[in-house]
């Protein structure tokens, strides 16, 4: 009896993603780590790079086209990519990069910025959600890819694919996932996590999906989805799918693409072509959640990086220049073109930088000025590097295209 009590646990724990040392803590399970931020909790990692960079891990290829970054969790990394005429995702094990399981989800997307998947896979439990580049949610079993249910969210909802195809990356909250279909029969949609059946579609959005990932937060008891759709900054509400605010501000008409970042009752959105960023606070009145902007700035014209907030300082590209503005009134602190414009994540005091010409960078995040502290260069692959850097397990993550690579990071 007590073996098998121990092989339950043991079980359990393997699910949960505390198997090989790791912890909760040392996953990056979703798009942007832990709760979509972009930051990760992990310290004793290296303070400055060698020249060359730090030690590679191991490195993995012919994982298929695309620019979706990596969720890791437990003993696996999860990756999609499209091959041949498939999109498909590839679960590899942790350890040493080895393929696991791969399971095409749908069809392949082309597109003249680069074909195949945008989207991060989500982890929760035992389950993985996927997203593809042509609108096929599914939920697939982590341990094998047994495929638990399937839905294409743009012919269910009558929304239509967007000039650079579908990029949102799932949340999962609670029982429920949460995808931005944009289409006449929701603008966004919460599906049960379980079954993948409908539990709210909300229909009072009536925005074209824009290129952002959606995030959540209880503001004054109220649980709200904030994301960027194709022409404004929104707030719904996670009760009922009620749109509560609708911010048009840091929107542009061309590309909405980076994720909120959401801080004390308030919330900072982000675009470039020409437009800028907006913290916007949020107050609540009669059971909903209303906005009002507390500044506008042209000095952090996202693109597609991300911004990440670290003691009260945002630092991400405005445009192709590395910026620090004060998160309270916008103030710039310092600017620099760094490694290049690319995309920020942040671990242990330090900003880490993938750039589109294939550079990766550290960089310490101090509204003190720009200190770089370390770079090396990436192989090209064709095309942009566009996707996000993930730190998990003292170990730096960086996909560029068909190829993943692990550099040891950790400092002893």
């Amino acid at each position: 009896m007590h073996r098998r009590i121990a092989l339950s646990l043991a079980v359990a724990a393997s699910l949960s993603g505390a198997v090989l040392g790791q912890t909760p803590a040392a996953d990056w399970p979703q798009w942007r780590g832990l709760d979509r931020s972009g930051l990760s909790k992990e310290t004793g990692l290296l303070r400055q790079w060698p020249a060359s960079g730090p030690g590679v891990a191991w490195a993995a290829s012919g994982l298929g086209a695309g620019y979706g970054s990596v969720a890791v969790s437990g003993d696996r990394v999860f990756v999609q990519g499209a091959r041949e005429r498939e999109s498909v995702v590839s679960s590899l094990n942790r350890a040493d990069g080895k393929v696991v399981w791969t399971k095409v989800i749908g069809a392949r997307g082309d597109n003249d910025r680069g074909d195949g998947p945008r989207s991060t896979p989500t982890v929760d439990g035992d389950r993985v959600y996927v997203l593809t580049e042509t609108g096929d949610l599914v939920c697939l079993r982590v341990a094998d890819g047994t495929r638990v249910w399937q839905r294409n969210i743009l012919k269910e909802f009558g929304a239509s694919n967007i000039n650079w195809l579908v990029s949102e990356s799932p949340l999962v909250d609670g029982s429920r996932v949460v995808v931005t279909p944009g289409g006449s029969s929701g603008g966004m949609v919460a599906l049960d996590k379980m079954s993948g059946k409908t539990v709210w579609a909300s229909a009072d959005l009536d925005d074209e999906a824009g290129y952002s990932s959606p995030i959540v937060a209880d503001i004054y008891g109220v649980r709200t989805y904030m994301t960027l759709t194709s022409g404004a900054g929104v707030g719904i509400r996670a009760s009922d799918g009620k749109l509560m605010w609708r911010y048009t501000g840091a929107a542009n008409r061309t590309a909405n693409i980076t994720t909120p970042i959401y801080a004390d009752n308030k919330v900072f959105y982000s675009s470039a072509y020409g437009t800028g960023g907006a913290l916007v606070g949020l107050r609540a009145a009669s059971g909903e959640i209303r906005a009002q902007e507390i500044y506008f700035t042209r000095d952090m014209q996202n693109h597609h990086g991300g911004v990440v907030l670290v003691d009260g300082y945002l630092y991400g590209y405005n445009n192709s220049v590395l910026t620090c503005l004060e998160w309270a009134t916008g103030k710039m602190m310092w600017r620099d073109r760094s490694v290049g414009k690319g995309a920020v994540s942040y671990a242990d005091g330090h900003l880490y930088i993938l750039s589109e010409n294939n550079v990766v960078g550290l960089v310490e995040a101090t509204p003190a000025g720009y200190r770089e502290k370390g770079r090396f260069s990436i192989r090209d692959q064709g095309w942009p590097s566009w996707s996000h850097p993930a730190i998990a397990g003292g170990r730096l993550f960086i996909r560029n295209q068909g190829t993943l690579t692990a550099y040891n990071v950790r400092a002893n």
